[in-house]
């Protein structure tokens, strides 16, 4: 499994146009979903974490539609927290006093062993008090994504082996979102996704 996220790593899957990973328009469409999809239900957001935040983008993106919001950035890389500032921890055991409205986890939990992301994905539910937005590569999805943009030093693990350990704190309403039990909202049974 990957052990280092330096400046080449970074260069390659969020820097290069060629070879990243995701795109800022790409990122500004999923970001102004998942706030959308809150405000519609009705979700308050003051308080964001983004875990695994990388070079900002997501974050940065945050920033602009919850103005008025506390965002942090957690990462891994200490070099990208020595170069952007970010607080360097894991998602296996970062605490925080008061739990977050959402929380932001995107290609982070794949690099882990099973135990260890079972972990994660408990510290998570542990983290958030509303919303998550979750993504994750999963085997299913390798057969089909850009390996080209895609780091194959991941668990490929099946799309079920993550649905059965997020059910036990979370309902999954789609596109990657899923809301902290109990719910605080109603969401009707054929808005979540099984």
């Amino acid at each position: 499994m990957r052990r280092v996220f330096d400046q080449a790593y970074y260069e390659r899957f969020y820097l290069n146009r060629e070879t990243r990973a995701t795109s800022p328009a790409a990122v500004l469409r999923q970001a102004t979903f998942i706030n959308a999809y809150l405000a519609y239900l009705g979700l308050p957001v003051k308080r964001i974490l983004d875990v695994g935040c990388g070079i900002g983008t997501m974050l940065n993106t945050l920033t602009d539609l919850y103005p008025s919001a506390r965002i942090d950035g957690l990462e891994y890389s200490e070099y990208l927290c020595e170069t952007y500032g970010w607080t360097q921890g894991s998602v296996v055991n970062y605490r925080a006093r008061t739990a977050y409205d959402l929380v932001i986890c995107n290609d982070v939990i794949p690099y882990l062993s099973d135990r260890v992301c079972s972990r994660a994905i408990k510290n998570l539910a542990d983290l958030c008090r509303g919303a998550m937005f979750l993504g994750a590569l999963t085997r299913e999805d390798y057969e089909i994504c850009d390996t080209r943009r895609t780091d194959d030093i991941q668990y490929l693990r099946p799309t079920d082996w993550y649905r059965t350990r997020l059910a036990r704190h979370f309902v999954n309403v789609g596109g990657g979102l899923y809301l902290k039990k109990p719910l605080g909202v109603t969401v009707w049974h054929l808005d979540r996704a099984t």
